[in-house]
């Protein structure tokens, strides 16, 4: 059975940019796109109030599916859309969800002035347990912000993707990681930065001091460059056609790559899968990516 982009929905300004990007995603893949919304059971005493009666429960698991799959189809014509309504724990059901996806899409919420985002936790959640793809789209993603400027420099989806950005650290990368990187500017007819941000081992600090001298900087990022280009030499075979920018950066990762990623249409991370009796967590480096970035983010967890 061919596997679906799933998109969590809520009828919000957020959950309505996810769909529509799933949408776009969905043509790129030739895949249906599946709606779902989680319907978390409230009290009777609640439910009976005036505000949250029938009518109102109507509206959220009758309205809002059906309007945003027609919105689709009209958008989207050619892309197979359909609905599900599930009641249970949001976070819970979402996460059950993307184990039968090809990718699973939610939304975040714009904060504006502060320059980043509110990731719910909800979000946050599905992030750190789902074992497929999830994807984070800010409110407001249009399909312009994608693409690059065009000759006079107007936003438009007529021309050229942005590049992807895959963040990347050498030592262990999987390959689930950076094939999804791969395949996805590929389809796209996208360049790919991958980027490696790196710190220096605190041990240097101790041995020369504060400030490292210029040239021993030079000589660590030229040993891990060479290693960025070994790792990725298969997979230029593999995807022949995929131009690809690989750098390597003496900072911050995180700072590095929420920097990158203004210039890029997606924005692919990996999240290692840790079964552990105190449960799943996200990275820092992803967790600022998902809070910070102005693009959509892709989280690939892996083994």
């Amino acid at each position: 059975m061919s596997r679906t982009i799933t998109v969590g929905i809520d009828g919000s300004p957020e959950s309505r940019a996810a769909a529509e990007w799933a949408a776009r995603e969905a043509r790129l893949r030739d895949l249906p796109v599946k709606l779902v919304q989680v319907w978390e059971p409230v009290p009777e005493p609640i439910a009976q109030a005036p505000l949250l009666g029938a009518e109102t429960h109507q509206h959220w698991t009758e309205r809002v599916p059906r309007e945003t799959a027609d919105g689709l189809r009209l958008r989207h014509p050619g892309v197979e859309v359909t609905t599900e309504q599930i009641t249970g724990t949001p976070g819970e059901v979402l996460a059950a969800q993307a184990r039968d996806a090809e990718m699973l899409v939610l939304g975040s919420r714009g904060l504006g002035g502060i320059g980043g985002f509110m990731v719910g936790s909800v979000s946050l959640s599905v992030v750190a347990h789902a074992e497929r793809p999830v994807v984070l789209v800010r409110a407001g993603e249009q399909a312009a912000d994608e693409h690059e400027p065009d000759p006079m420099g107007i936003a438009s989806a007529a021309t050229a993707f942005r590049p992807v950005l895959l963040a990347l650290d050498v030592e262990g990368p999987d390959a689930a990681l950076v094939e999804f990187a791969f395949d996805a500017a590929a389809r796209r007819s996208a360049p790919l930065r991958v980027l490696h941000a790196w710190s220096p081992p605190p041990y240097y600090a101790y041995a020369y001091g504060m400030a490292l001298d210029p040239e021993i900087n030079r000589s660590l990022a030229q040993t891990d460059a060479a290693a960025l280009t070994d790792l990725l030499r298969p997979w230029r075979q593999k995807f022949p056609d995929v131009e690809v920018v690989a750098e390597s950066r003496v900072g911050s990762p995180a700072v590095e790559l929420v920097e990158a990623s203004r210039e890029a249409s997606l924005v692919v991370v990996g999240r290692r899968i840790r079964r552990s009796p105190l449960g799943s967590h996200i990275g820092h480096v992803t967790h600022a990516l998902l809070h910070h970035s102005t693009t959509p983010v892709a989280v690939v967890a892996h083994g």
